[in-house]
């Protein structure tokens, strides 16, 4: 199994797909650095667990499950880098030269975002935000995308 601290983070975590999506199975994974909270939701008709890892009142982490242990984590806190070096706040053009091949675009409750596959990982994507006035659902064309930067980065197992 991947370990979220070699595919992802910069930091001393060791959460990986084993981690049993538990509170003292997480904390002990996240070192005591953040605070956890619970809460539940529902993905496709299921109620599910997740938890969301705090730094100060900022949710910096969540962290969902299937099946027992740890499936995804949605990283928002800008001091978490990935291994490749990008992190929240990233622009576009540091990461990609074209969205063609590694991105498509994906729905958001408040604004247009493209999903892009991170270079030579399967487990990790960036999420990219920004402006543009073209048709919903539709790629943006590159010259767009280069002023976006990284909203979010997911780990998936």
């Amino acid at each position: 199994m991947k370990s979220l601290r070699l595919t992802l983070l910069a930091l001393p975590l060791a959460l990986t797909a084993a981690t049993p999506l538990e509170e003292p199975a997480i904390a002990e994974a996240l070192d005591g650095d953040y605070r956890l909270r619970s809460g539940m939701k529902t993905d496709n008709g299921n109620v599910v667990r997740f938890f969301e890892a705090m730094k100060g009142d900022n949710v910096a982490m969540v962290i969902n499950g299937e099946q027992g242990t740890v499936s995804r984590i949605d990283v928002l806190d800008s001091d978490i880098p990935t291994a490749a070096g990008g992190k929240i706040g990233t622009p576009f053009s540091d990461l990609y030269s074209k969205a063609f091949g590694h991105c498509e675009p994906v729905s958001s409750d408040s604004h247009t975002s493209v999903e892009c596959k991170a270079e030579g990982s399967q487990h990790i994507s960036y999420v990219f935000s920004g402006e543009w006035s073209g048709p919903e659902g539709l790629m943006p064309p590159d010259d767009v995308l280069k002023n976006w930067d990284v909203r979010k980065i997911i780990w998936r197992r």
